[in-house]
């Protein structure tokens, strides 16, 4: 127990951490759907070269280990003039790995909609940009709801992978403890119990959100 006191005794660094990682999952979560939003027509448009300069961006970040395009963007980017804080880099990071991903799964809801939605949408006199926003966004948002719960409870566990780049998140707290007094199982269960619980209250919510949708799923 007295490791568990040490933690204790150092919890501001804990919630720092915390913090950090709440802040890293909504920041790169929104911006990722807001990219995957604007990606979405492209991939499922009729100008086939940039349907395929974004497929092929998709499927780069889909194939790529994200650790190893966490080191990309924090020790590549600076060779070519572009130098990010830890910080930036990281939810850089975040941001252009699960964007695709959210381009993806809102590509797959966008064509499991009904086609009435769409004609109805064109019948109506709205084309490109003006379609999704005043006619697609809602329903394909409402059926890829739950998929878009699991790419953030995703985000959340990549963003453990910032610490190689000392990015100051819950993963990097605990470590930082951890190797000062040598109190690994104690370190590494709180880090654990925390993401849970985190995890838990992300799925909690879109499970309300989810039910939500239920009722307006077209």
């Amino acid at each position: 127990m007295n490791d568990f006191a040490i933690i204790w005794s150092h919890r501001d660094s804990v919630w720092v951490g915390l913090l950090n990682t709440l802040v890293l999952i909504v920041l790169s979560g929104a911006i990722s759907i807001a990219v995957g939003l604007l990606l979405t027509p492209v991939l499922v448009g009729s100008h086939k070269m940039l349907a395929k300069m974004v497929q092929f961006y998709v499927d780069a970040m889909r194939c790529v280990p994200f650790l190893l395009f966490v080191y990309l963007i924090y020790f590549g980017l600076p060779s070519a003039g572009l130098r990010l804080s830890n910080w930036a880099a990281g939810a850089l990071a975040l941001v252009l790995y699960n964007s695709a991903y959210m381009a993806e799964l809102l590509r797959g809801a966008w064509l499991e909609l009904p086609a009435s939605i769409l004609d109805s949408g064109r019948s109506f006199g709205f084309t490109g940009w003006g379609l999704l926003r005043h006619i697609m966004v809602t329903p394909m948002l409402i059926r890829a709801l739950p998929m878009i719960g699991n790419q953030l409870i995703q985000i959340l566990k990549d963003s453990a992978f910032l610490t190689v780049i000392a990015v100051k998140e819950l993963t990097h707290e605990l470590n930082g403890i951890q190797s000062t007094y040598f109190i690994p199982f104690a370190s590494f269960i709180t880090a654990l119990i925390l993401y849970w619980i985190v995890c838990m209250v992300m799925e909690t919510m879109m499970g309300s959100f989810e039910q939500f949708a239920a009722s307006r799923r077209p």
